[in-house]
């Protein structure tokens, strides 16, 4: 019930996340796993449909309910556009993992993503081997529709729960590490990579980023991050992207933000700026220059 009907004096941390076909905007969401302390459930989008998503709404979108996942984007992206469901209040590994090796001295490198077989296997933070995940990618290239098919099978059902079931674990590690300032960092950057894909719709405008720790306002200088859209028109995004990626990568090199590309789950016309509001700005124009005539 603490998730169902959260409540300010029952805060709550779970692992959360998604699976679907092409799960996106215009993706089907099939499946979304929730790993409590005593057990994983896995919520069947197929089958329940919108009723059993909504009962889910105020727990996804409340303040008082951490949601630990890997890379919530696309499943931000996926739970709105489908269900009217606001992620809030997401702790990102992905993020927090670049982050805890920032505090350790390593310099920022663009598009230096950990992916989650990688980061289970850890020994820092889990150190568990996943080499099932790599025989769920076979088969979804083989058959799309792997994660719609119904009845479920037994591997369907064990991937899905291992992919939320170690998330807690991993999160109390990580925790324990991060700095309150990298604390905060990583607050911001996860709200805003829910909002990442879905912005553009205006629909988290309004929502507002979480403030600085009062302790760090005088003692840290705190840059402010943002969300930037640019719209691509059309026929330049090869203008944008460059051969085998060049141009997109010299960008990335030069401006210390984070870009993506809509790409083919889309929207393929827009391009996500986030980083400190300098970095983001000197992109934005960058990005621009693209599109101007020779």
């Amino acid at each position: 019930m603490s998730f169902l009907q959260p409540r300010p004096d029952q805060p709550l941390v779970i692992g959360f996340d998604c699976e679907g076909v092409d799960l996106a905007r215009y993706g089907r969401l099939c499946i979304m796993q929730l790993a409590f302390d005593d057990a994983v459930y896995l919520v069947d989008a197929v089958m329940g449909g919108n009723s059993l998503m909504q009962a889910c709404k105020l727990g996804l979108e409340s303040p008082y309910v951490i949601k630990v996942c890997h890379d919530c984007k696309r499943d931000s992206e996926a739970l709105y556009f489908q269900y009217g469901i606001k992620l809030n209040n997401v702790f990102d590994t992905q993020i927090a993992y670049t982050l805890l090796k920032e505090q350790h001295g390593k310099k920022w490198v663009p598009d230096d993503y950990i992916s989650f077989v990688d980061l289970l296997a850890d020994e820092r933070y889990c150190g568990v081997v996943y080499d099932e995940k790599e025989e769920v990618r076979v088969l979804l290239r083989k058959d799309p529709q792997f994660w719609a098919h119904r009845p479920w099978t037994v591997m369907m059902k064990r991937v899905a729960a291992d992919d939320v079931r170690f998330l807690l674990r991993i999160y109390e590690r990580m925790v324990k590490s991060l700095t309150e300032l990298s604390k905060w960092r990583l607050s911001v950057r996860s709200s805003l990579y829910c909002q990442c894909f879905c912005a553009g719709d205006d629909c988290f405008l309004g929502c507002p980023l979480p403030p600085p720790p009062e302790q760090l306002i005088n003692g840290e200088l705190l840059q402010e991050e943002v969300l930037a859209v640019v719209d691509v028109p059309s026929g330049k995004m090869g203008l944008v992207i460059g051969r085998k990626g060049s141009s997109i990568l010299s960008i990335k090199q030069c401006c210390r933000a984070d870009i993506f590309i809509g790409g083919q789950k889309g929207p393929p016309d827009k391009i996500f700026v986030i980083g400190a509001v300098k970095e983001v700005r000197k992109a934005e124009a960058i990005l621009r220059g693209k599109f101007l005539p020779n």
